[in-house]
């Protein structure tokens, strides 16, 4: 298969295999108007396989949301055909609407206009714990 490189914009590699599609929901990514390519289950040397999405266009990304969804993936910048800047992914202390709490009794359950608001409470495991009943997510 032969994909085209994209001469200025992003390209999120290393992706976890079968991700792709969430991330590209979590940023909202249909809202673009611009190329976008998803590649899955692509080559990898270290994992056997991966996603990658490249997106021609340079935009803003919730970094901190990707870090969560995927925290092996790397964000390349593109400009003239040439990677300049690549951007570090680092876990938030705290992140909205990318986890949904799922403890039934949780507040977030039965009010529909609660952000679901998570924190780190260990960075080594990549835990975070529901603001409203402690429960640890699961992503």
């Amino acid at each position: 298969m032969n994909i085209d490189s994209i001469i200025n914009g992003i390209v999120i590699d290393h992706i976890t295999a079968g991700k792709a599609m969430q991330i590209y929901n979590q940023l909202n990514l249909d809202a673009l108007n611009c190329q976008i390519a998803i590649i899955k289950n692509a080559s990898s040397s270290k994992n056997g396989t991966k996603d990658i999405i490249k997106i021609a266009d340079e935009i803003d990304i919730d970094l901190g949301a990707l870090a969560v969804i995927c925290p092996t993936a790397t964000v390349n910048v593109i400009r003239d055909g040439n990677v300049t800047e690549k951007r570090d992914l680092k876990l938030p202390e705290r992140i909205e609407n990318v986890m949904r709490c799922k403890n039934p009794r949780c507040i977030t359950t039965t009010e529909q206009e609660i952000k679901h608001i998570f924190v780190l409470t260990d960075a080594k495991t990549a835990e975070y714990r529901c603001i409203y009943c402690d429960t640890k997510a699961s992503n």
